[in-house]
């Protein structure tokens, strides 16, 4: 799976992202600019010893993101022709504006789970994008009224774990070996 931040705040959140990366076999994406440096001590602190091991993308910008996540796509698909490929992107966002739950949503190698800022999620004008090329790629957590979102590391595990469940785990330990 391909765990994707888009203009990240908090280092710790991110260290913590990067150390579920690694144990889980995925890599992680950063779209825009951090507000940190990727070599704060927290970071690294966060994500522990597996911070050396982190598969780590830097995409200058939303567009730029696009552009790679096509490609990924449509190499795993044998190619088509760009719309084609722009149209078909599995490139999910999490965001409370959406309609459809992640849990209903059947997840599959190579899609890549987008996830917004800390304090103000994914910019409008991306969840309008996605949202275009399909509204079904928008997705949400339910919360309580109380509740206008959870923390950016516990959002990514919940979700990524459920991606990984409906794949039955795969290249992950499953049974305890004594």
């Amino acid at each position: 799976m391909d765990i994707v931040l888009y203009e990240p705040e908090i280092p710790q959140n991110t260290g913590n992202i990067g150390r579920l990366c690694v144990c889980s076999g995925s890599r992680l994406h950063i779209v825009g600019k951090p507000g940190f440096s990727l070599d704060e001590s927290a970071v690294k602190r966060a994500g522990l010893d597996y911070w050396h091991r982190l598969d780590l993308t830097l995409h200058k910008d939303w567009e730029s993101f696009l552009d790679f996540a096509d490609a990924s796509i449509a190499r795993q698909t044998g190619g088509v022709d760009d719309q084609a490929k722009r149209d078909s992107a599995v490139v999910l966002l999490y965001t409370r504006f959406a309609k459809h739950l992640y849990s209903a949503h059947p997840y599959a190698k190579g899609d890549f789970l987008v996830f917004g800022r800390e304090t103000s999620g994914l910019p409008e004008e991306i969840r309008e994008s996605i949202a275009k090329r399909k509204a079904e790629h928008l997705l949400r957590i339910p919360v309580s009224e109380e509740c206008r979102s959870l923390n950016l590391s516990n959002t990514v595990a919940l979700v990524l774990y459920e991606a990984l469940r409906q794949q039955g785990f795969p290249g992950l330990v499953q049974e305890f070996a004594e």
